[in-house]
Parts: structure tokens; sequence; C-alpha cells
């Protein structure tokens, strides 16, 4: 597979760079549907180091030109794919993983809560659910992020009511212009307090914030085989 093209997603003064990255198969093939939230294994030729990484899948899986991922400029094979130019030939292994299986969730009311780029996972669950709209009860996302700056498909987000999705934004530190909720994703699903009754909930970011999410979506009812990661 080649690199279709690469754009900045991040803010020039969050200090991170974090990258949309799409990556099509080769002319006359196509990319086979696969569930929303899983990986693949994305590496360069010859190159052995440093090693391929696990990246989740970003794009809807009916999209099936190319694969586009959220990736974050790190040491390693992240900052080789951050700084790929389009027509550069990357080895893709999959997708793999269980994934966000939302199919036995149908008329389910569906909670996806990330942090930073776990935004990428739940984004190919949200492309998916829009779709599949009238399948699915209410849809409410619950994205965090470190501080207003460092926000991910801000413009994305925001469009998403057209699809009667909510979203709501929350930052560990605010700014004097930010008016959202601040502290973290799992402190705004509790004040929240949504129902786990007939619910689905999917989680993806680091592990004390899935644990912790877990633990609120536990003593909200919502029943352990409801909350979902896609590894």
């Amino acid at each position: 597979m080649r690199v279709k093209a690469s754009e900045l997603l991040s803010s020039p003064t969050s200090g991170e760079a974090i990258i949309r990255l799409e990556i099509e198969p080769a002319k006359g093939k196509r990319i086979e549907p696969f569930i929303p939230g899983q990986i693949v294994r994305l590496g360069l030729p010859g190159v052995h180091d440093p090693k391929p990484g696990y990246f989740a899948i970003a794009s809807e899986p009916a999209r099936s030109d190319a694969f586009e991922f959220v990736i974050k400029n790190r040491p390693g094979i992240a900052a080789l794919l951050a700084s790929l130019e389009p027509g550069s030939t990357v080895e893709v292994e999959g997708p793999m993983g269980h994934g966000f299986d939302l199919a036995p969730f149908v008329g389910c009311d569906v909670y996806l809560i990330g942090v930073g780029t776990g935004v990428a996972p739940l984004r190919s669950v949200w492309r998916h659910l829009i779709s599949h709209r009238e399948q699915y009860g209410a849809v409410h996302i619950y994205c965090g992020f470190l501080t207003p700056c460092h926000r991910l498909l801000t413009d994305e987000l925001e469009a998403l009511s057209e699809h009667d999705i909510e979203v709501s934004v929350s930052v560990t530190s605010g700014s004097e212009s930010w008016d959202g909720p601040i502290g973290y994703v799992q402190d705004t699903l509790r004040l929240d307090a949504p129902d786990g009754k007939n619910s689905v909930a999917c989680l993806a970011g680091m592990n004390a914030m899935v644990d912790a999410c877990r633990e609120t979506l536990q003593n909200l009812d919502f029943d352990d085989s409801h909350i979902l990661l896609n590894y």
C-alpha cells in the first residue's frame, strides 16, 4: 500500500505533531470491510529498526479506497510514518483485533469515550454509526484532551450534531476562553450519569483512563459485557 495523503491535525501551539495519514491499496485493489475500531500493523519496506507498530484505523469500515489513521509523531515507527510523503510505500498487516463490534447491540444507546489519539478508533465507530444511524438509540461521545489547544477533529466533532449525535469535550487544564468541562473525561461522565440500561459503551485511551471509566460505568449500572474495548 502507499501513502495517499498526510495532514497535520494538531495545533502548532500544542507542542505536538499529530497527523491524519491516508494509506491506499495498489491500483485495482480494494479494502475489505472490517469491524470499527480494529487495528493494523504498519511498517516500512526494508526497515527493521524501528519495528513495525500497531495503529487503530480511524476510517469507517465501508470505505474501500483507503485506510485513515491518527498518528502522534513520537520516537519509533510513528515518527517515520508521520514524515512520509504521498506515494511512499507502507507495509500493512491486518485488520486485526476484535474492534468495537456493535452488531449485537442494535437498538441500544451508544456511548463513545476516549482521550487524546484514542479518538482514532472512536472515529471509525461514529462514522459507522452515521451510516447506520436508524439502527441505534441515542449516541453520545465523550472526548478528553489535555488543554483546549490539544483538541483534535474539532470541526468534525461539532458537525456530528447534524446526525443527532451529542458530543462533550472536556480538558484537563482550561483557559480563560474555555467554557466547557474541566477535568478528566470520567468526571464529566459521572456528572452526566447516563443510564446504563439498554446501553453500550466503547472505551479508547490510556489504561488509567479506561480503568477509571469502566468503574464509573459499572457504578451507573452498565453491564460488564456492554463495556467494550477494541483490543
